[in-house]
């Protein structure tokens, strides 16, 4: 990874989620602007369903994961390209 890029890691264990509802398109998609604080994925644990938001500005590089992919706390799910 070069020096722009930021790496949004999952604050906990659970499943993943691209889009806020089942039928909802994906909250992001890769070559998408995002802005700080932006929603960038959704991870369900224990029936809570938790926001994940980007901490950086930038351009959406990967989506690390497929929807309802199981992850573990501190796995990269997303690379941005910040700006």
């Amino acid at each position: 990874m070069g020096n722009n890029t930021y790496t949004v890691v999952s604050p906990l264990m659970g499943t993943f989620y691209r889009a806020s509802d089942p039928d909802g398109p994906p909250l992001v998609e890769e070559g998408q602007s995002v802005a700080a604080g932006e929603v960038v994925c959704i991870i369900e644990s224990m029936k809570i369903f938790t926001e994940i938001k980007t901490e950086k500005a930038g351009t959406v590089k990967a989506v690390l994961l497929d929807n309802e992919d199981m992850v573990m706390k501190d796995q990269a799910v997303i690379e941005i390209e910040t700006e």
